[in-house]
């Protein structure tokens, strides 16, 4: 599977969009599905699968990574990185390359090795971003488990099932951080049919639901949608658009991880496999809502309202599978920003 199991994307985007006071209309549906289809081709498509991976430090990724390898092309860096702590980073190359006198580079690395200002400025973007992804290993974990747990809801009375699904996400999340102690290679070799598992079943329903309620949502995926999106609910339109993080949420595992597989397999399962199925579960997601405009209860907003009532016990499994596979992954990819901030002396 190679790269499936790093981005395990809440599927609550869509609905969590359209839940914040939004009308529910075909015209906001369409928008809300452009933005996440824009969203998702823009930053883990383009900007990591194709851009970021390849700014790799020797085959290692992460916030620290780049820095360290910005400081290996130019003396910008106070932190020890030609020191052979180093080495514990990434198997060390000495050589720094030459750069052509009159090419951008060149300029580039003659500035911010000129002023002291930069290269202060650069150290705390990449501890700012090392901290931002520490904080993202923190709380997805929480949102994905708490995301695939809330399928309970749909069981029982409104007035019952909140008294549920907080302590099982509790229980699951306990016990995830808790077997970080012990490592995860003995279980290491489930996590690629799991998430396999996953993206077959939210694409086959995603499938589904395009074909029996809506074959026309493809339209959906014009950016028109989001210039009409914004025009018609103009504020509370600009408000909800936080919303859209949900669907790209973990994405910096794919670089922060990179260590554990190429750059070709990462490329080559998320283009080829991974991004079709969440195009396809989203589509799904909006071909149901689209001729579902009122819900019986708000509260049952969400993922499983579109899955077919046979098979919401099974999905609900599934999910709640990926989500602690999701989560281990970026809880790896913390701990390897971790490790690269101590073998670099910070």
């Amino acid at each position: 599977m190679g790269r499936g199991k790093h981005v395990c994307i809440d599927l609550t985007g869509v609905s969590s969009l359209l839940g914040l006071g939004i009308p529910s209309l075909l015209l906001e549906i369409f928008g809300a599905l452009s933005f996440i289809f824009w969203t998702l081709t823009l930053v883990p498509l383009l900007k990591y699968v194709f851009i970021v991976l390849k700014a790799d430090d020797n085959g290692e990724g992460g916030t620290f990574a780049l820095y360290s390898l910005l400081c290996r092309h130019a003396r910008v860096s106070s932190l020890p990185n030609c020191q052979l702590v180093d080495e514990d980073l990434s198997s060390y190359k000495s050589e720094i390359p030459i750069l052509p006198l009159n090419s951008f580079g060149s300029r580039v690395k003659s500035t911010l090795e000129k002023y002291r200002v930069l290269q202060r400025f650069l150290l705390v973007l990449a501890l700012v971003g090392a901290c931002m992804v520490i904080g993202d290993g923190v709380l997805t974990p929480a949102l994905s488990v708490f995301s695939a747990v809330s399928g309970v809801e749909l069981a029982m009375a409104k007035e019952h099932h909140k008294y549920v699904e907080v302590p099982i996400a509790c229980i699951i999340l306990i016990a995830l951080f808790a077997l970080q102690h012990y490592g995860t290679h003995r279980v290491g070799h489930l996590f690629a049919p799991v998430v396999i598992l996953w993206l077959l079943c939210i694409s086959s329903i995603g499938v589904y639901n395009i074909i029996h309620w809506n074959p026309h949502i493809y339209k959906a995926l014009s950016p028109v949608h989001m210039y009409k999106f914004l025009k018609k609910t103009q504020t509370g339109g600009w408000k909800s658009l936080g919303g859209i993080l949900l669907c790209i949420t973990g994405s910096e595992a794919m670089f922060a991880d990179l260590g554990h597989f190429s750059q070709l397999s990462i490329q080559i399962a998320f283009t080829s496999f991974v991004y079709p199925s969440l195009i396809l579960a989203y589509m799904g997601q909006a071909a149901y809502l689209s001729q579902h405009h009122v819900i019986e209860n708000d509260y049952r907003i969400g993922f499983y309202i579109s899955v077919p009532k046979n098979l919401r016990v099974p999905v609900l499994l599934i999910a709640v599978l990926a989500a602690v596979v999701g989560s281990q992954a970026i809880i790896t990819g913390t701990f390897s920003i971790i490790k690269q901030c101590s073998s670099l002396g910070g």
